[in-house]
């Protein structure tokens, strides 16, 4: 391939660049086109989405407040459980165009449009347009990457924000350019308001990176390091210091942590304890995860990402995407140090070495759409391999290394396939036939034709399974706290089997286990009608307990980010989350009928909080349907100590909470010495219920007598 040097540096570094080849432009715009159309197909049918972000979403839209901060509900009360970046990118786009589903998600897809296109100007810069095309088209039609760029979870901005560091840091190594480094700093930094610790996963790869192979000596590439270590702090701190100075009793409580501390939440709950399993608040008030990582959130060890849980969503081409980092250090073994190919090779290939080994190992909260985050390097790693290896097919061990690649892609997708046997059966037999045929072809030296045709039949190998469970999690609904990609394959762990998705064939299976619950009743009108057989409160044939399908006996089920949940839902026979009335659990948001958004909207513009409820996700669709503040005691999992007993109680005597509506996580069979458990056990014993639509309220302007 030929290239063009262009002076970009005072010091007389070069950039080598390919040409820009004729077609290289039609193809990336069909890539872009095409996957901004995929992903924009059927968007509606998410509904809502995750109601726990989507409440913070209506919040941030009405509260300037709630948007700096993150907030659950416009009153400020409580933040969600992670920083507020990504809630910024929607919170804007529904102040722009109104609270429905497109408003919402539509950002998301344009952060995954955006992703694949970092991506291949990236890969581009290093190895050519034909590498660049490819990781971004396997970008594109990664389950998991298909799921989260659809859905309102922090991981789609997330992963931009790690690919933009990427695409900055090779920039660095291209002319060793100080604004390069800092730009890094400050894409990992902004990274951990979406996320916190986990942008931190890619901080090792990158750091290698510039200091085995940028252009200055050793002293100038540590300082360089250095500064943009500082750019990174600079990045997050400045959001941490105004929220960890502000004084905490005119901000909202941070949630997630015990003591209303940033500090607290991004070291314990969404830090260590997502190491070592031990997150105080995550399955009841000041419990811990299960030690060692084998309770509901499956074992620890090295084929975790193999697991029926994360299989289908990214472990199609994680074989040959090892291979190919180790077939591409190989072939650039005498290259100088400043070699900008090995140097992409060390980025990505650490980068999933790196990210798939904490992944892996960690004990504490893992659900399987976190390896959307391992999407970017494999993608990249695929495509760098492709044309290494085409490229130099001429020598006899590299079309050895090409063809151990088809075969460990065609018996993962075999394996993978298998697991979901009813999916589409005759794929799994022609990627076996064709894939046997074109490892054995792929040793022999071919004719041109020949090569093509084996060419075609390894596209086909890698990317039939892939694009298959995308197009079957296009045409079906996710909503919920753990969405899954794909059809089901019974991996959901903790949850007793499979979990349910609405739609086709009844209301089948989720993909890889997981629950995932379609539009639900009160879903916003211009976000699409609710797809066939979405949740309207009743079991599915066979419904279990909780206790029945191995969780808590409370009928609670984990949830997002780790909790049991108790009342508001239970387990049905395949382990999906099955609503009860529509009060809310803790995977999924309560579904108000209309006689009860009716209730609140009657004069709900005279209290700060037209209703309160036990958890973020039992008040997040009373909030969504009525679009006035919902307060979520004890946030997500119910187990904040937010508000104490006494501010609730100076609440209601102030007049500032209208209604309570019983049940949700943290009501009867939670632990009694909870804050939560203490509101609502005051709230019994003094005010009257009634139900309306098999939900019990409490009307807190009139005391029983």
């Amino acid at each position: 391939m030929t290239t063009t040097l262009t002076p970009t540096s005072p010091t007389g570094i070069v950039d080598a660049r390919p040409n820009r080849q004729r077609w290289e432009r039609p193809a990336l715009a069909a890539l872009l086109l095409g996957t901004l159309i995929a992903y924009l197909i059927n968007l509606s049918a998410n509904g809502w989405a995750n109601d726990f972000y989507a409440a913070a979403v209506q919040a941030g839209s009405q509260s300037w407040e709630a948007f700096f901060f993150g907030s659950s509900d416009a009153a400020n009360s409580i933040t969600v459980d992670k920083p507020p970046a990504s809630l910024w990118v929607m919170e804007l786009s529904v102040r722009l165009f109104g609270l429905n589903s497109w408003s919402m998600l539509v950002p998301q897809v344009l952060l995954g449009v955006a992703s694949v296109a970092l991506l291949w100007a990236t890969v581009r810069r290093s190895f050519g347009p034909a590498a660049g095309l490819i990781a971004g088209t396997v970008l594109a039609v990664t389950p998991v990457a298909v799921l989260m760029f659809r859905f309102n979870n922090p991981d789609a901005l997330l992963v931009l924000l790690m690919i933009a560091a990427a695409w900055a840091m090779t920039r660095a190594v291209a002319d060793g350019r100080w604004r390069w480094l800092l730009l890094t700093g400050a894409f990992i930094g902004f990274g951990f308001l979406a996320k916190q610790l986990q942008v931190l996963l890619v901080v090792p790869p990158l750091a290698l990176m510039y200091l085995i192979a940028g252009p200055p000596k050793l002293g100038k590439r540590v300082a360089q390091l250095c500064a943009a270590g500082a750019a990174m702090v600079a990045g997050a701190g400045w959001w941490i210091s105004v929220v960890e100075l502000w004084p905490s009793d005119s901000r909202p409580w941070i949630g997630g942590s015990q003591h209303n501390s940033i500090i607290e939440l991004t070291l314990g709950y969404n830090g260590l304890g997502r190491l070592n399993g031990n997150e105080t608040g995550s399955v009841g008030p000041g419990g811990e995860l299960p030690a060692g990582g084998n309770g509901m959130w499956g074992s620890t060890g090295i084929t975790r990402m193999f697991e029926p849980a994360q299989g289908g969503q990214i472990a199609w081409l994680i074989p040959a995407a090892l291979l190919a980092l180790v077939v591409g250090l190989a072939m650039r073994g005498r290259a100088p140090r400043t070699d900008r190919r090995r140097a992409a090779l060390i980025l990505w290939g650490g980068w999933l070495l790196v990210t798939g080994l904490v992944f892996s190992f960690m004990a504490g909260i893992f659900h399987q759409y976190y390896t959307v985050a391992l999407a970017p390097a494999v993608a990249a790693l695929v495509g760098i391999g492709a044309v290494q290896i085409w490229g130099s097919r001429d020598r006899l061990w590299v079309r050895c290394a090409g063809a151990a690649a088809l075969g460990l892609t065609t018996a993962t997708a075999w394996m993978l396939l298998s697991r979901s046997a009813s999916f589409q059966p005759w794929l799994r037999w022609a990627i076996l036939v064709v894939g046997v045929i074109a490892t054995v072809a792929f040793v022999f030296p071919l004719a041109r034709k020949q090569s093509v045709v084996v060419a075609l039949a390894a596209a086909f190998i890698g990317l039939a399974g892939p694009i298959a469970y995308s197009v079957d999690t296009l045409a079906s609904a996710h909503s919920g706290a753990i969405p899954s990609a794909g059809p089901s394959s019974g991996g959901m762990h903790g949850m007793g089997g499979p979990g349910m998705r609405p739609g086709g064939d009844g209301g089948g299976p989720g993909a890889d286990g997981s629950a995932t619950t379609g539009a639900r009743n009160g879903a916003p009108s211009t976000g699409g009608t609710p797809p066939d057989g979405a949740r309207t409160g009743t079991t599915s044939d066979g419904a279990a307990t909780g206790a029945q399908a191995g969780i808590p006996s409370d009928g609670g089920v984990p949830g997002q980010d780790g909790s049991a949940a108790t009342g508001g839902s239970a387990q049905g026979a395949n382990g999906g989350e099955q609503r009860m009335g529509g009060a809310g659990g803790l995977l999924g948001g309560s579904s108000p009928s209309d006689r009860i958004v009716a209730l609140l909207e009657s004069n709900g513009t005279d209290y700060t909080w037209v209703a309160a409820a036990v958890g973020s996700n039992s008040a997040a669709g009373y909030q969504l349907a009525t679009e006035l503040p919902v307060m979520p005691i004890g946030g997500f999992n119910g187990s904040d100590p937010s508000p104490t007993l006494e501010q609730f109680q100076r609440y209601v005597a102030d007049g500032k909470i209208h209604y309570f509506v019983a049940g949700g996580r943290g009501g009867p069979g939670g632990n009694s010495e909870s804050t939560s458990s203490a509101i609502t056990a005051w709230v019994t014993a003094n005010y009257t219920s009634t139900t309306v639509d098999g939900v019990t309220l409490y009307d807190l302007t009139q005391p029983k007598s």
